[in-house]
């Protein structure tokens, strides 16, 4: 067939699929089917347990289930508190918030340091690996070729298929130390080959913490300041984890009861990752911006900003589709603790870039997004404003291009896909299997001579 002849075909094929019978809403609500794991409210449908994370949304007050204003904790400790001690001599606080979550316990000082050494000694990779696999046919999606380089691990682990607990953490160690260098290397690559930019390939150096690494890696001169570091440090703590119950880590969950390796499982976390949905929602932020950038003449204006806010919830501008990015979650419902203790560090570096003008932008856009949301749901609910909505914007003052972004997401939670596969493999119990409802009646099959 040629190729017209095969579009024509797909087509026609498609058009046979449009006709299949759609499910109504009332046919869900029969069936007592919740929707997205959610339910009538909302909230998650109890699928395991967990002792990682907690993502707190709604306090009993009263004996009512009341929204409040929101928290994360990782292995009990209140990540804001994290935040708060953090130490600037060292700037490692990923570091701090990876041995956490895997091993249940905050590092002591000298715990930390041979963490730190044992996490450098895994900046390696397999001979030729850069060259025949990152890159070779280099994808100008990053997520995919971050995909590719971890699935491809497994051909040089010779204890590949080895679940037991030592072995899995052996691997997982590897993957948080090598991810950075899979995202970096394949962005350049990309750069080099699709967009004929010169390339460079910079080793990680054993003394930088991990963020710190990534931004000597990305960029040419290696250059980067301490304030840098420290808010991609940050970052990538806020990003660690997020309960088991987002999209990613269930799918850690799901794809590890099924006995398979650990590159398999991470490798179908990163594809979940890589849906807008998902892990792609800060582009859409900065997408919006500078849609907001080209058609706001005065950023001082708040009536300004706000009537076009507000034909960008009437679906009249932008991408139509009614929605005012980085604002709302799936979960908090008040505040989304992420995005508060963020803003602090971003308004830092947005001094020190000299970019206050963009800030203040940002910061009407959140403050009138709130009250124009809430007049048109006529709620008295406050609209929490989600991680996404900076941090975006930090990786653009970073220098980070966008198709870094769910990438650098990737980095962070690393840790997190990593400390749930651990903790599911210890508690191993049946294959995850859900139950479908089969809505379809039954049919007699007809011979071909009679169709």
């Amino acid at each position: 067939m040629t190729h017209h002849s095969i579009q024509e075909k797909l087509r026609s094929l498609s058009e046979i699929c449009k006709e299949i019978p759609r499910f109504s809403e009332e046919t869900y609500k029969k069936n007592q089917v919740m929707r997205g794991l959610r339910d009538e409210h909302g909230t998650g449908v109890i699928a395991g347990l967990t002792d990682i994370s907690d993502v707190i949304a709604k306090k009993e007050i009263d004996g009512v289930k009341t929204p409040v204003e929101g928290e994360l904790y990782y292995r009990g400790i209140n990540v804001c508190d994290m935040i708060k001690g953090y130490d600037d001599t060292s700037r490692c606080g990923f570091e701090e918030t990876i041995y956490l979550l895997l091993f249940n316990k905050l590092p002591a000082r000298e715990e930390l340091k041979e963490f730190r050494e044992l996490l450098a000694s895994y900046h390696k990779l397999p001979r030729n690996f850069v060259r025949d696999v990152i890159m070779k046919s280099p994808s100008k999606d990053i997520m995919n070729s971050l995909a590719r380089s971890t699935l491809m691990f497994y051909s040089y682990d010779h204890n590949a298929l080895d679940n037991s607990i030592e072995n899995v953490l052996n691997q997982c160690l590897k993957l948080i130390s090598v991810t950075p260098m899979f995202a970096v290397y394949g962005y350049n690559a990309h750069m080099h080959y699709n967009e004929n930019k010169s390339l460079f390939i910079h080793k990680p150096k054993p003394e930088y913490s991990i963020a710190e690494n990534v931004l000597h890696m990305l960029r040419p001169d290696s250059k980067f300041t301490a304030l840098e570091a420290k808010v991609l440090d940050i970052a990538f703590m806020l990003h660690a984890e997020h309960g088991g119950g987002n999209n990613s880590t269930f799918t850690t969950h799901v794809v590890t009861s099924s006995g398979t390796d650990t590159y398999s499982t991470v490798t179908a976390a990163l594809c979940s990752l890589k849906g807008p949905k998902h892990g792609g929602a800060n582009i859409k932020v900065m997408d919006m911006f500078t849609d907001i950038k080209k058609n706001v003449s005065n950023w001082n204006d708040d009536k300004e900003i706000a009537s076009y806010l507000d034909r960008m919830l009437s679906g009249e501008v932008f991408d139509k589709a009614g929605l005012i990015y980085g604002m709302g979650h799936a979960v908090y419902s008040v505040s989304d603790p992420r995005a508060q203790i963020f803003k602090d560090f971003v308004a830092q570096l947005a001094a020190e870039k000299g970019r206050n003008k963009e800030f203040k932008l940002y910061a009407k856009v959140e403050a009138i997004s709130k009250k124009l949301i809430a007049e048109r749901r006529k709620t008295f609910k406050p609209v929490p404003t989600n991680v996404d909505f900076y941090s975006g914007f930090v990786y653009n003052m970073l220098g980070l291009p966008v198709e870094l972004y769910t990438p650098m997401f990737a980095v962070a939670r690393m840790a997190g896909w990593s400390a749930h596969r651990i903790e599911e493999l210890m508690n191993m119990g049946k294959i995850i299997r859900p139950a479908y409802v089969s809505t379809n009646g039954r049919r007699e099959y007809l011979p071909i001579s009679k169709r």
